[in-house]
């Protein structure tokens, strides 16, 4: 890998899980559908992927969350 390339990922690492994802779908989305040489394993993964992504745009900030808690008691 290159310096940036490096550079680039590390940066990516760092940034919080929901921004993780949506480099990783934006990323994917760049791609064919089918790419010579992936499994099934791969496709696992897609749908893997598919999931936590739509499980994160369901989130709520904590604050939001906290507030409607101590409305509930």
């Amino acid at each position: 890998m290159s310096a940036t390339l490096n550079e680039i990922l590390d940066a990516a690492l760092k940034l919080p899980e929901l921004d993780r994802v949506t480099i990783a779908n934006r990323l994917l989305d760049t791609l064919p559908e089918k790419l010579p040489g992936l499994s099934d394993a791969d496709s696992e993964f897609d749908v893997e992927l598919d999931r936590r992504s739509g499980d994160l745009s369901g989130s709520v900030p904590w604050e939001q969350l906290r507030d409607e808690l101590r409305q509930a008691q």
